[in-house]
């Protein structure tokens, strides 16, 4: 099943929908990564805070079964522009672009908001390459956050 797209408001998400997304969110940065820490930070419920996630994708078969989302990202409003964060994809579709794609879509979200505001994020070190990727730069020193090397990133 082709991945599909979707974005909301957080308090506009149906409550299931945005329950699903931060168990992949635990699922994935807590178990998996095994980084216990209060994944529920409170950025969710800010105003302006909106969820941008994915449900299918190649060989993906939660999305058949459930609609269960497949990757997921947040976009906060922030005073100098915006920060996307919580970028995740579940272990089915990653390496099938899903997540690319929803970063992309992450991206041009921002830019549709305010094309002149930078956008920044704090990427675990491996992924830097990812990121550059959609435009991003490293804008500050590497820095350890839960124990995974962090390099905090800009573009625009």
């Amino acid at each position: 099943m082709p991945a599909q797209f979707h974005a909301a408001p957080v308090a506009q998400m149906d409550p299931v929908m945005l329950y699903r997304i931060l168990q992949l969110r635990i699922d994935v940065f807590v178990v998996e990564q095994q980084c216990p820490y209060p994944e529920l930070d409170g950025r969710d419920l800010e105003p302006g805070a909106v969820m941008l996630w994915a449900v299918g994708g190649a060989g993906d078969q939660r999305a058949d079964d459930d609609g269960a989302p497949t990757a997921t990202l947040r976009v906060l409003r922030e005073p100098e522009g915006f920060r996307i964060g919580r970028v995740v994809a579940s272990p089915e579709v990653r390496g099938t672009k899903v997540a690319g794609e929803l970063m992309r879509r992450g991206v041009e979200f921002c830019a549709a908001q305010s094309a002149e505001s930078p956008v920044v994020l704090d990427a675990q070190a491996p992924l830097q390459g990812w990121y550059e990727s959609f435009g991003f730069a490293r804008s500050g020193e590497t820095f350890m956050e839960d124990g995974i090397p962090h390099v905090p990133m800009r573009r625009g």
